[in-house]
């Protein structure tokens, strides 16, 4: 079977899902990325022929409302012509992988008509429900309003020419319009509980610090992959003082870089880990701890000593850290928003608190670290819905393939529109 994996910052989701199809004997696996980010940065995964495109530089204002979409058709079209190379070249694959997001999904299947094209659909825009106005600190705006819409264009235009989506979670699924969701199945990409387990024996050293933390210590932790408002930074630094006023034997562990991935950029040379530390000047600085970003193996050493993890999100995607803390047993205090409650069950497998309160995030975790039977309580039923419903070898993955071979085993006229049956065009075969 031939694979065609398309992220621009692959592998992405699909780490687990290309390394086990270029595994396979038999099976010839291409993936394609941004050059800047694939093969600059990312290591190579055995058996994936990785191939990187260039997006040409634009003279348009990124402030118009237009802009994302002419952005989409722009990468769209430049991985279009990559595809029709590598078709050209004789690699035509049964199945298609994409990220729908950027827009490079809009046009491989007019490259590729015959493929099973699968988008991995991890989020869709609406004006109610979602992240939108959710945060009262960044008001919903006209222009807001007017952008949410536009941004959902290539979205669309990539559901159109698919054959199967997938959505990690069914939260997620539910953002999209109804006539697509029917075609979206939920399997989350999946967690490796066997690297991310408790360990009693664990250790974390602080980094610059010469000291290490150790499941004896009472431990708070926050990881993201950056310190924004979209994953709670800003809330979860006001509680903070309350936080070190009721444990005053805690250290606050803090992980996550000073970028920003989803949350409104500041001003040039300030960060929103610089402004909240200005405003928060209430805190003990030598109990809180900011690692930066931290590498894979000591990320899971600090989640191996939280002795409270916290976790915040706006109604928004998903993070693989939750489930991770799960899977590593951490007794979670986690934001009562929709995402999190399909996974969290309050006062079975963590507890809830309000976004928007640190009051109430500081007094839930001072609930947390008080009454270690039952924070342990707490992480042991966290772990086992890790294993039951995340685990990537034994449930995510197989559902995956599953999903894959269904696809396969339909007829090729099934699953090709008329229109691209008919013919690729000569200028989408050289």
């Amino acid at each position: 079977m031939r694979v065609l994996f398309v992220h621009q910052n692959f592998p992405g989701q699909y780490r687990h899902l290309a390394r086990h199809y270029a595994a396979l004997p038999g099976h010839e696996v291409v993936a394609v990325g941004e050059k800047r980010n694939v093969l600059q940065q990312r290591p190579a995964l055995p058996g994936v022929r990785l191939l990187g495109y260039e997006m040409p530089g634009s003279n348009e204002a990124g402030a118009a409302l237009d802009a994302q979409v002419r952005r989409a058709i722009a990468r769209g079209r430049v991985v279009a012509a990559g595809a029709a190379r590598l078709r050209a070249g004789g690699f035509r694959p049964d199945v298609v992988f994409a990220h729908i997001g950027w827009g490079e999904a809009l046009f491989l299947k007019d490259v590729f008509p015959d493929a099973a094209v699968v988008l991995y659909c991890e989020y869709y825009y609406r004006a109610r429900g979602g992240d939108l106005g959710f945060d009262p600190e960044f008001p919903v705006t006209a222009e807001k309003l007017l952008r949410l819409r536009v941004m959902n264009a290539p979205l669309l235009m990539a559901l159109d020419a698919a054959d199967q989506g997938v959505a990690p979670t069914r939260w997620q699924r539910s953002r999209f319009p109804a006539a697509h969701a029917a075609r979206i199945a939920v399997v989350h990409d999946g967690i490796r509980t066997d690297a991310v387990a408790p360990c009693a024996e664990a250790r974390f050293a602080l980094p610059g610090s010469g000291k290490s933390l150790s499941r004896e210590d009472e431990v708070v932790t926050y990881v993201a992959r950056n310190l924004e408002p979209y994953r709670g930074f800003h809330v979860f630094m006001r509680a903070l003082p309350e936080i070190q006023r009721r444990r005053p034997r805690a250290h606050v562990v803090i992980a996550g870089g000073d970028d920003v991935s989803y949350s409104p950029r500041l001003p040039r040379g300030d960060t929103w880990r610089a402004r909240m530390l200005r405003e928060t000047d209430r805190i003990d600085a030598s109990r809180v701890h900011f690692t930066g970003r931290l590498p894979y193996a000591q990320y899971v050493s600090l989640l191996q000593v939280s002795s409270a993890h916290v976790y915040l999100t706006y109604p928004f995607v998903l993070s693989w850290s939750l489930l991770e803390a799960m899977s590593a047993g951490c007794a979670l205090v986690a934001s009562r928003t929709a995402p999190v409650e399909e996974v969290i069950v309050d006062g079975r497998n963590g507890l809830l608190a309000d976004f928007l309160s640190p009051q109430d995030i500081a007094r839930r975790v001072d609930e947390v670290l008080r009454d270690r039977d039952r924070a342990r309580a707490l992480g042991e039923a966290a772990r086992c819905t890790a294993l039951e419903r995340y685990d990537l070898e034994r449930v995510c993955l197989p559902a995956q393939v599953a999903l894959v071979e269904r696809l396969l085993r339909r007829a090729a006229p099934d699953r090709t529109p008329a229109a691209a049956r008919a013919g690729v065009p000569a200028e989408l075969q050289a």
